[in-house]
């Protein structure tokens, strides 16, 4: 059996330069900082832009996180493409760095069946030595994971578990159900406004974009839940569900995420083209991030 992976993790932001390059430098003070809050790292995922990222620069950001964290804090990384095939590839190149673990995202473009994200997964975790999440996030890649597939999934040694995006409790419950029948397979909860509650029914952990912002806020869900100070704990998880109505409410959340942590933390940069931000909606998420930015400097 894996070693459990449990604990609060980042899906950390991508810092670019002017020329939209990688700012490799600001990109490792972004791993320690999140280290310093006792936080692991999440690569390139939605949050990380993934998206937008050719295959070089994955196992690039990777190997500079896993490079940054220093084995103080865990990190996993993302290897989801939209073929089996480039996420096999991807995955072996990330087999050789120092990850704990990695995730994939459902493909995208293609209309899956059930069958065949079966098959997909099957190959990825047959293919690679790394132990494979799962990755649902049905409102970008048009394909939802079930729960039942999610059970027929973890049946393979090789599939530990799955961050959920599906911005649902019901969703989020329904592969609790799965978790707590098998003492291999766990959940890591994506919904920043989910996290407690994802805690409170079993869950592992969290990956969680707000981390960018509010590092400290997220780290003490998990810390006062975990010493069973569930008051505490559901305060932080209070704020935390404000700075996520705050700051959604204008837009595509990564592009988002990134702006209110630039507006505190100038060299992360902007996000790559297409992703556009209006001045006023630039001046709304910085005045939501100096409300809510924490261990920054």
């Amino acid at each position: 059996m894996n070693q459990q992976i449990t604990g609060t993790f980042v899906a950390i932001v991508t810092p670019f330069d002017e020329r939209e390059e990688i700012n490799e430098a600001a990109l490792q003070r972004q791993v320690r900082r999140q280290a310093e809050a006792g936080n692991g790292v999440f690569c390139a995922g939605t949050n990380g832009e993934f998206y937008a990222l050719s295959f070089a620069e994955k196992v690039r950001v990777a190997g500079l996180c896993v490079e940054a964290a220093a084995g103080q804090v865990p990190v996993l990384a993302h290897i989801g493409e939209i073929s089996t095939h480039q996420t096999i590839a991807l995955g072996r190149e990330i087999d050789r760095l120092d990850v704990r673990a990695v995730s994939a995202i459902t493909p995208s473009f293609i209309a899956c069946s059930q069958d065949e994200l079966i098959a997909h997964y099957h190959r990825i975790a047959d293919a690679i030595a790394k132990p494979l999440y799962l990755y649902n996030i049905p409102a970008r890649t048009g394909n939802t994971i079930t729960p039942e597939t999610a059970r027929t999934l973890a049946a393979h040694p090789n599939i530990v578990g799955i961050k959920d995006s599906a911005g649902s409790q019901e969703s989020l419950d329904g592969f609790l159900a799965v978790a707590r029948e098998r003492d291999d397979f766990e959940v890591l909860v994506g919904p920043d406004s989910l996290v407690l509650h994802g805690l409170r029914h079993g869950a592992a952990g969290s990956i969680s974009g707000l981390g960018n912002v509010s590092p400290q806020t997220l780290q003490a869900i998990y810390r006062e839940h975990r010493a069973g100070h569930d008051e505490a704990a559901a305060t932080h998880q209070t704020r935390y569900s404000a700075l996520r109505q705050a700051l959604y409410a204008h837009g595509f959340p990564p592009t988002l995420v990134k702006c209110a942590l630039r507006s505190v933390m100038p060299e992360v940069g902007r996000s790559r083209g297409p992703a556009l931000l209006s001045a006023e909606v630039e001046a709304a998420v910085r005045e939501i991030a100096l409300q809510y930015a924490e261990a920054w400097r």
